[in-house]
Formats: structure tokens, sequence, C-alpha cells
């Protein structure tokens, strides 16, 4: 029988264990650029099967959020290679999380003041973090977006191959494209935010067209074998809403399955919520999600995430549901949480004053077992 601590091959990445440590926003870093504080931080949780990065913009329009890192400067691929350095000297394997916002922005973080952009302009109602002048940190309401025009695209797609790049560049061993949380591949994929009337716009085959444009842009670019994608089905993070998303995202599984893809990581429910969130009028039927994948002929590893605990993940990878896990509070607070679940052992608990912004505090500083009197 398959369990959560034994090695897996995906794609082209051999892993030790299928426990990840799943992307977390924590907003320690200033300039957008990686640090030696954000490299211990990843170094410390090395023992993860995989660690996938907070999410990382492509662009300065992708930016969503203060003091996150990029992946469009030379000083933030620097930062950056000191983190993956970091991370495989202590045997660990690193992916970044590639991300574009959309409309999930403020103007005061965009190119020139500029509004953030999105599928079509509708102003998302959620917030977005900010630094103000002394120092401090706040939510804010999102500034209102912009449509994208049609001939914008192609640049975008580019965008996403470029970072890629970069990002091999930097060590990691793969990257993660964000199509989640009702950021901007999201907008496209749900009618709640995408109201366009081109290509990109109307039916499902319409509205998935930008996903699959930055996928096999990707995959082209760096390798199906390092290409993954992170999709969410109900989540009503970032407003993000479709009345029907069983047949939208089972038409987004089935043409991923044309590719080798390192692996496809599911959010179930509401992310950092209940588990049974739906949208329209039945629950979506995961199970279903993963078999259409598979019977398209689908090879790529099947991730799973939200609310898991240790009972909850044995079962997923030792039913077959599941080929690993993602952790995500969790791995916050407990840096050695690999051996915490083999061995049953009892965990920290995180602090979410912490969460965002600060210093070590909260971040580097959760103790390790053999660190506790």
């Amino acid at each position: 029988m398959t369990s959560l601590f034994d090695p897996i091959v995906i794609g082209d990445i051999r892993l030790a264990n299928r426990i990840v440590m799943a992307p977390l926003t924590r907003n320690r870093s200033p300039g957008a650029v990686p640090n030696t504080l954000n490299a211990a931080y990843y170094e410390q949780r090395a023992s993860a099967g995989l660690i996938i990065t907070e999410g990382t913009p492509i662009t300065q329009q992708g930016q969503g959020y203060a003091d996150v890192p990029g992946l469009y400067t030379p000083e933030a691929l620097a930062g950056w290679k000191q983190v993956t350095d970091a991370v495989h000297k202590a045997g660990g394997k690193i992916v970044t999380q590639m991300w574009h916002v959309g409309r999930i922005s403020h103007e005061s973080l965009q190119p020139n003041g500029g509004k953030p952009v999105a599928p079509s302009a509708i102003r998302a109602r959620s917030k977005t973090y900010l630094v103000n002048a002394d120092g401090s940190g706040a939510f804010a309401e999102t500034s209102e977006p912009r449509a994208l025009e049609r001939d914008e695209l192609a640049g975008i797609v580019e965008d996403y191959r470029r970072a890629a790049r970069a990002a091999v560049e930097a060590g990691f061993d793969g990257i993660e494209i964000h199509a989640a949380n009702g950021y901007l591949i999201d907008q496209f994929l749900r009618s709640g935010s995408n109201q366009r009337t081109d290509d990109y716009g109307g039916s499902i085959e319409n509205r998935a067209r930008f996903l699959f444009e930055v996928v096999d842009a990707i995959a082209g670019e760096i390798g199906a074998g390092r290409t993954a994608i992170r999709i969410s089905p109900v989540t009503p993070a970032n407003d993000a809403f479709d009345p029907d998303p069983q047949p939208l995202f089972t038409h987004v599984v089935e043409g991923l399955a044309r590719h080798g893809l390192a692996y496809i990581h599911v959010i179930e429910g509401a992310t950092g919520g209940a588990r049974d969130h739906q949208q329209g009028d039945r629950p979506f039927d995961y199970a279903a999600l993963h078999a259409a994948y598979r019977a398209a002929g689908g090879t790529a590893g099947w991730m799973v995430n939200n609310g898991y605990d240790r009972a909850l993940a044995l079962d997923a990878v030792s039913s077959g549901k599941a080929d690993l896990v993602a952790f995500g509070k969790l791995f916050i607070a407990n840096p050695d949480l690999v051996k915490r679940l083999k061995d049953d052992l009892p965990l920290n608990a995180p602090d979410k004053d912490t969460f965002y912004g600060g210093g070590a505090k909260g971040y580097t500083d959760y103790p390790a077992l053999e660190n506790v009197a």
C-alpha cells in the first residue's frame, strides 16, 4: 500500500515523500526581493517532499500585495538563487508559484500608478495588503480594474514564458502556474469575472483559452515535466464565482491531460475554509474530476489541499484519491512537519497575528522538535 511517506517521481522531479509545503503569502520580501530571512524560512522546511513558494509575480503588473517577492528583476532572481541553493543544500526540492493577480491589486502597486488589469472591468469585492509610510501593514480595498485589450494577452503569455525560464535559471526545480483563488487566470475561467464578448469570453472553451496558452508557452519553454498548475474549482476567494464549475473544470483538466505535467494541485472547497463549500446548485465532485483527467490520458501527480490533517492525508494517499497532499498553516508553525506527521507527534499552533508582514517572529522562530525543552 502506498504511503504518504513514500518517495514519488512527478514529471521530471523526484521527491523523497508526498508531503508538500503549500504556497503561503507572508509579505516579508521588501522591494519584491527575496532575502536571507526568506532563505532561512524555506531551508528550515526542506524535509518536505516538495516546497511550493509563496505566490511570485511575473511582472510588476502582476503584483497585488506589498512585500511579496517577484520574478522580474535581476535583484529578485539573485535573491531566489540564494533560497534555492539553501533548500537544495538541505536536501529539498522547491518550485515557484508563478503569479499574476489581475484585478486583485491596488493602483499604488501598479506601474505608474495605473489601474490593475482584468478580463473585464469588474471590481472585485476583495482586499489586498499594503505597507504604510511608517512601515506598518494594513489591508485595503482593491482598485477598480480595466479590461485587457485582446492584443495585450499575447504579451502577458510571453511574460509567463520569460518568467518560467528565469525561475529555472534561478535554480528552481520547476514552476507552478497559479490558476486559482480568483487571480488573473481564474478570472478568465469564471463567468462571474469574465464578461468578454471576444474569443476569450462566453463559452467554457473561450474562457479557458488563456489558461491553455499560458500552459503551452511554459511547457514549451522549460518542459512539461517541470510545469505544474494550481486550480480551485469552487473557492469564493477574491470574489471568484461560477454557477456551474463542474463542466468548466472538467474541460480544464481534460485539456491539461495532453501535457505530461508534473502535477495538478487542487484546492478542495473554500481556500482556507469549509471543505464542502459549493458554488451553484450541486456539490462539486472531486473524484469525478480526477477520473476525467485520468480518462483523458493525464499522467501528472494529483495533489490535494485544504484542511488536511494527518488522518485525512494518510487516507488520501493510501486509497489512491491523491498522490500528494499539501499543507499550509501546519507548515508555517512546524518546520519539521514531516517528522511530526510520520511519528504522530504534537504540533505547534500557528500564530495568526504574524502571518502577514513583520520579521523573524512567527516566521523562522517556530521550534523544531529537537529544540523543544
